[in-house]
């Protein structure tokens, strides 16, 4: 699963202005990360044996994310059986894009549930913040891509809505592979 960085250089003729290219490395990426993982607060999360929807509990200063999830879930056992996993995330409708591949473990860490419980959690561990059957999800990316916009989602739209009018695309894109 584990798929390599790919070549986000725009080539399309047809643009006024090219997508500007900023790879981003260490600290860099972390902060780009934790950027768009706080403004997403969802994602997909992708294991060798399906994709399905997770809630982002924390984005750590390491660039760590950590989720919450059922100890008996098929999603723990395909992690368990082969950590590489892929997380999909839009931080807006124009905005925000990322893609990581990462490293996920399980952890069975009561302070770790302490930490990451939110009421909201309930929903899925009826019996709280003790409920038996909670674990916890770690994922360290080791590599990614993003796509942004340069000038936040305002002026993002403002462009989309004159390029239709005139018929031209402007491009307001930062594009860039992550390795933190």
């Amino acid at each position: 699963m584990n798929t390599p960085a790919q070549d986000l250089t725009p080539t399309h003729p047809d643009r006024d202005n090219a997508d500007v290219r900023h790879d981003l490395a260490g600290d860099d990426a972390v902060t780009k990360i934790r950027e768009v993982v706080d403004k997403a607060e969802t994602c997909f999360l992708v294991t060798q044996g399906g994709v399905r929807p997770m809630g982002v509990r924390e984005c750590d200063e390491r660039g760590a994310i950590w989720f919450l999830s059922d100890k008996h879930s098929n999603k723990n056992a395909q992690i368990e059986a082969d950590g590489q996993v892929e997380l999909y995330f839009q931080a807006s409708e124009h905005s925000g894009f990322l893609h990581l591949s990462g490293h996920a473990i399980v952890l069975h860490d009561k302070a770790l549930i302490e930490k990451l419980w939110t009421p909201l959690a309930r929903v899925w561990f009826q019996g709280g913040k003790d409920d038996p059957c909670i674990s916890v999800i770690r994922v360290f990316p080791t590599q990614g891509q993003y796509w942004d916009n340069k000038h936040g989602d305002a002026v993002a739209g403002v462009k989309m809505l004159i390029g239709a009018a005139l018929g031209k695309q402007f491009d307001d894109g930062e594009i860039g592979n992550l390795k933190p």
